[in-house]
């Protein structure tokens, strides 16, 4: 066992300083993630039961989100990318305190939360990608995307299980009076740190900025379309995706200490599979690999919509840690690969590709929580969590067919661009 952790960590040091610690910035950050994306919603839908409160919330960050991306391409002219790729995960912790600073839960607070956690997002995803860009190759995005989601999901197992222990027990325990959001404060306190330790680590990657040229154009390849299609088809999902689960489980489960021990469950075995997928698969595997997420997405989506029980939550959840890895581990190759042939046939900035998809994500991000919204407020919000999840789900899966579409393109451009290296 100990010469098999050997092997992997010496093929781990063979690869690129920036990269080794791009990575490590990003596992630091892995631990931020659930506590933001989980017990967020969790708090709004404590302290309002109001289901679209939470989907407001996201709806605020996605809408954050494309406008940082144009205000970072603006400012990486000026300010080192690794100043900029800390002060997003700096202000996850700033938007986490600036909700639980209000004194009552309304459409604009909440509106007001979720942008600045727009803003933190922003800066974390446009320069996390660009990073990851220019410090892999097509060859090794695989592993480098495999560790990555191990990290992450190594984090779903933990994180959870002790942030929803914490919640569960300060509630159960009448610790700190019985004062519950105590305990959601103390989590905002552990966000901080833990960002302000990845901030200092990232500066240790001697990352380089991308060249100062436009990176806002309106007409691209063909084959851009196409990605952005695919990146709408994405965003659809997200918002979904992302507030689904916490608020099936406060409806029809009831605490954040299950929220967290479901978490929890099987993610260890998906951690260590994503891992040895990341390790042995080439890129001719990305289309099973996405495929296979897709169909786990809608199969756990069967099961939400046939059962609506504590147990379809379950199984639900449970497709879920598995599918939203896959979906991962594939769709982010996909994506530089198209973004390293284009940039070479139409002699552009990189960034203007990962400022551009940011703005095909925040389509379909719209459509998806728009639609949420309306159901959630004029209909039902059993609607909007049953039945609207599979329409998302199926919609989703013919992602598989524009996936397939983008990467027989791309090998064809790819074969007609000039090598910069013969000229």
């Amino acid at each position: 066992m100990l010469a098999k952790i050997r092997t992997e960590w010496t093929f781990f040091s063979s690869h690129p300083l920036s990269m080794r610690v791009l990575l490590l910035t990003n596992l630091l950050y892995a631990l931020v993630l659930p506590i933001i994306e989980l017990f967020i919603g969790a708090y709004i839908m404590r302290n309002s039961q109001d289901v679209g409160l939470v989907v407001l919330f996201q709806l605020a960050q996605y809408t954050g989100i494309p406008l940082t991306f144009m205000i970072n391409g603006l400012l990486l002219k000026r300010v080192p990318i690794a100043r900029l790729y800390s002060l997003g995960m700096l202000l996850s912790g700033v938007s986490m305190t600036a909700m639980m600073t209000l004194r009552e839960l309304n459409g604009t607070g909440i509106f007001f939360a979720g942008l600045i956690m727009g803003l933190s997002y922003g800066f974390f995803w446009a320069n996390r990608d660009f990073l990851a860009l220019n410090t892999t190759k097509d060859q090794s995005r695989n592993y480098y995307y495999g560790v990555e989601t191990f990290f992450y999901t190594i984090a779903a197992i933990v994180i959870p299980f002790l942030a929803g222990s914490f919640i569960a027990a300060t509630d159960s325990y009448h610790w700190f009076q019985g004062k519950v959001n105590v305990a959601y404060y103390i989590l905002t306190g552990v966000v901080f740190a833990i960002t302000l330790l990845a901030s200092i680590l990232v500066h240790r990657g001697g990352f380089q900025n991308p060249p100062r040229s436009r990176f806002l154009y309106f007409k691209f390849h063909k084959l851009w379309y196409k990605m952005l299609g695919l990146a709408s088809l994405k965003g659809i999902a997200q918002g979904y995706i992302v507030t689904a689960p916490v608020m099936l489980i406060m409806k029809l489960v009831g605490e954040e200490g299950a929220l967290g021990v479901i978490q929890s469950i099987a993610a260890l075995l998906s951690a260590l599979l994503l891992y040895l997928l990341g390790r042995v698969t080439k890129p001719e595997h990305r289309i099973p690999i996405f495929a296979s997420g897709l169909a786990l997405f809608v199969v756990g989506a069967l099961f939400n919509a046939s059962l609506y029980s504590a147990l379809g939550v379950l199984l639900f959840v449970l497709c879920l840690l598995f599918a939203r890895p896959l979906l991962d581990l594939a769709y982010f190759p996909i994506q530089l690969k198209v973004i390293d042939v284009l940039a070479k046939w139409e002699q552009r900035n990189e960034f203007t590709y990962i400022f551009n998809h940011e703005l095909g994500l925040y389509i379909g991000r719209l459509f998806g929580c728009g639609l949420f919204i309306l159901l959630a407020w004029y209909v039902s919000d059993t609607i909007a969590l049953r039945y609207a999840l599979l329409v998302i789900a199926l919609i989703q899966f013919t992602s598989v067919f524009v996936a397939r579409n983008v990467l027989r393109d791309t090998a064809k451009l790819e074969a007609l661009t000039p090598d910069p290296k013969q000229d």
